[in-house]
């Protein structure tokens, strides 16, 4: 996999449409082991039923899904979300969700430009403050430091390995300008 990667937004329909192809990457995470609030074995039902569930947000309007794939394929080798909907003294605010980036894919800036176009759509959307977290000292950790993003702390045991064990969580913000 050494073709180009382009990102784009999905739209409510696309969305639904590429549930099988979505569950794929979530299910290679979980089993490459990405703490991605699922345990392993990763079951097809599952993953589809959770990507139901976002499809569903998109068409809401409380989420954006943008995905990356290979131009010479329909292959989508990495997805992230922009959650929009947040409490009504938040509206200012977003958070990033599911950077999942298909290990055949990775290394390849995927997940630099995944988190890119996020931040380019929560700003378009009027977003001013972005929020996220991620493994402490995972690839995850490294690439929101390099793009910029604040490290607000550690929260030690915060969730479960996909085998289980207890992972430590960064919690990361960032300011970006509205468009």
């Amino acid at each position: 996999m050494n073709e180009p990667i382009a990102i784009r937004q999905l739209t409510p329909q696309e969305a639904r449409e590429q549930i099988g192809a979505l569950s794929a990457v979530l299910i290679d995470c979980v089993e490459g082991g990405a703490s991605v609030s699922f345990m392993s074995p990763l079951t097809q039902d599952r993953a589809d039923a959770f990507w139901q569930g976002i499809a569903e947000g998109v068409a809401a309007g409380e989420r954006i899904l943008l995905v990356a794939q290979d131009q010479s394929s329909p292959m989508i080798v990495g997805t992230v979300q922009v959650i929009l909907k947040q409490p009504e003294n938040q509206p200012h605010r977003a958070d990033i969700a599911k950077m999942l980036v298909h290990n055949q894919a990775r290394r390849r800036g995927v997940g630099a430009a995944l988190m890119r176009a996020a931040e380019e759509a929560a700003a378009k959307a009027g977003k001013t403050v972005l929020v996220l977290d991620t493994v402490t000292g995972s690839d995850g950790e490294r690439l929101y430091e390099r793009a910029g993003w604040v490290k607000s702390g550690i929260i030690p045991n915060y969730a479960l390995w996909p085998k289980g064990g207890f992972c430590d969580t960064t919690v990361f913000y960032k300011q970006i300008s509205a468009a």
